[in-house]
């Protein structure tokens, strides 16, 4: 019995007719004809033909080699390599998915893009695909971000509007899943080279997913696109603009910022690697076991704001319960940042956050590491932010009157263990659940994509643009920039869809949601009131 001759190939098509949507009733019948066919005549037939010529053979002999032959052809044919559940598996999500490999000396001097480097945009790649959670609850802000835009749509002359008022660092464009960037303005150390580097990632790890866009992104720390200046009843319509960051005035439309991908001009690896690192610092050290006082550790000189919190550096006069230290960056490097290791300074039971220029990098660094984050009244939010709730991942701290909030969280912290350790762990579960690295790429992916059914014109390529891809950024990278692009470089497709976006907020939701995160705050303010007040009335 020649069970060779039996093409596995029918098989494969027949189970992949079964799990793709777009195959035709007339095509699955004629996968399932093509697979009948080919068994008949290379298995059944030898089987059951030497019956046929002997009624005196019993049906459970038959019976018994029948199933004798189909345990070795499904040993033969699948045992010797995988399952078949796992061989059902594959042929969804390919084991060997195509690996993409870096080869800096196949383009000779002048880089290029390789010319299959890319997938074009399929939409009906969304219409099927594994089971995906739902994301978490933040995503639900992408909806907000651009309903500015919901009514009117973006058209060409808004999105070219951002260049013209010097708002945007480049202008990115996706076209039939290739990426091209213009750039405007180098933006503060390698920020664009990272975010655009994250881009290519997302692209690597959905193709042809991501659907044709032409957006505008500003690198900067504040955000830049004030609304006042388009809400007069003759103003134009605003300019859409991607940046890390936004407050209540401005319409900038908040994406994931570069860090997640490595920050190499301060050592700072890329988030996986990272996380993994301060979730190793959390165990060091038993909260309990941790300095009863509030840390931080920054540069205080770039902003009013972070100069007056050291004004809470504990003297022989007070005690505001903070251990507060100035980060010389010159310094650092020099010692190679061996004082600087994020994953080291997991040692107090409080850690505060206070904002920069705008919003701060350190952000997701402070509140993953299990002690109670002290969160400084923000002003700026970025795109995981607003699921960040009081009293539930964080302390909030009063911005006007730092140092007495500061002793008094520390010292409700210190009275209450209890409290106090559960805050520090909910918001550090947060950080290692609901910001893991596959969800800052769906979050990219559902801005984008929601960001892209806005457009109300087809992209093209601009005249000055260049091609990106990994030969042109990582091969001319060099030190720890190309470290960190090689080491969070995807090397092929995911095995699982993103997420499920949910829906977004109805006006009475959100509201319910706003006033009650207000009530939490003003709660802890009044708490800290009357402690001081009964602290001025003690001899």
């Amino acid at each position: 019995m020649e069970f060779d001759r039996f093409n596995s190939s029918h098989l494969g098509t027949f189970v992949r007719s079964l799990t793709d949507k777009t195959v035709s009733k007339k095509q699955m019948r004629e996968n399932m004809e093509a697979l009948w066919t080919n068994f008949k005549e290379t298995i059944w037939r030898p089987i059951w033909q030497p019956f046929t010529k002997s009624s005196a053979k019993s049906s459970a002999l038959f019976i018994f080699i029948f199933f004798l032959v189909v345990g070795a052809f499904v040993s033969t044919r699948f045992l010797n390599t995988t399952n078949i559940l796992s061989t059902i598996t594959s042929l969804k999500y390919p084991s060997e998915k195509p690996k993409i490999q870096l080869n800096c000396t196949a383009y000779g001097p002048i880089v290029k893009c390789p010319s299959n480097y890319s997938t074009p945009y399929n939409p009906e790649l969304h219409q099927h695909g594994s089971l995906s959670s739902t994301c978490p609850e933040h995503f639900r802000w992408i909806h907000e971000d651009l309903k500015p835009w919901a009514q009117t749509g973006i058209t060409r002359e808004m999105v070219e509007r951002a260049e013209s008022l010097s708002l945007a660092n480049f202008r990115l464009v996706i076209v039939k899943g290739k990426a091209y960037v213009e750039t405007y303005r180098h933006s503060f150390q390698s920020r664009d080279v990272f975010t655009l580097w994250g881009i290519l990632q997302l692209l690597q790890r959905y193709p042809g997913r991501v659907p044709d866009l032409d957006m505008m992104f500003n690198c900067g720390d504040p955000p830049v696109v004030q609304s006042k200046a388009f809400s007069a009843p003759n103003a134009t319509s605003p300019p859409p603009v991607f940046n890390y960051n936004k407050d209540s005035t401005t319409l900038d439309i908040v994406f994931p910022d570069w860090a997640f991908w490595g920050w190499p001009e301060i050592d700072i690896k890329p988030w996986v690697s990272l996380l993994n690192d301060l979730k190793k610092g959390n165990k060091k050290k038993k909260w309990v076991k941790r300095e009863p006082y509030a840390y931080w550790k920054g540069n205080p000189y770039v902003s009013p704001n972070r100069q007056d919190l050291f004004k809470c550096k504990a003297s022989q006069n007070h005690d505001w319960n903070a251990r507060l230290y100035a980060q010389d960056w010159v310094r650092a490097s020099k010692q190679g940042y061996k004082q600087s290791n994020l994953a080291d300074q997991c040692t107090h039971r409080y850690k505060i956050y206070i904002e920069g220029a705008a919003w701060s990098v350190s952000q997701k660094y402070i509140i993953a590491c299990d002690s109670m984050t002290l969160l400084v009244k923000p002003r700026y939010y970025d795109f995981f932010a607003r699921g960040l709730i009081p009293r539930h991942h964080y302390w909030p701290i009063r911005n006007d009157d730092k140092c007495r909030s500061i002793k008094y969280a520390v010292d409700w912290g210190n009275s209450h263990k209890k409290e106090a350790q559960e805050i520090g762990k909910t918001g550090s579960k947060f950080i290692q659940e609901e910001l893991k690295m596959e969800y800052v790429y769906d979050f990219m992916f559902h801005a984008l994509n929601e960001y892209a059914k806005l457009l109300k014109y087809e992209p093209t390529i601009p005249p000055k643009a260049t091609e990106l891809c990994y030969e042109v950024m990582a091969c001319e990278a060099n030190g720890l920039a190309r470290e960190f692009m090689m080491e969070s470089m995807v090397t092929g497709p995911a095995d699982s869809s993103p997420c499920t976006m949910p829906p977004p907020y109805d006006p009475s939701s959100l509201s319910s949601l706003l006033e009650r995160e207000t009530n939490s705050t003003k709660e802890v303010e009044l708490w800290e009131k009357k402690y001081w007040e009964n602290q001025n009335k003690k001899p």
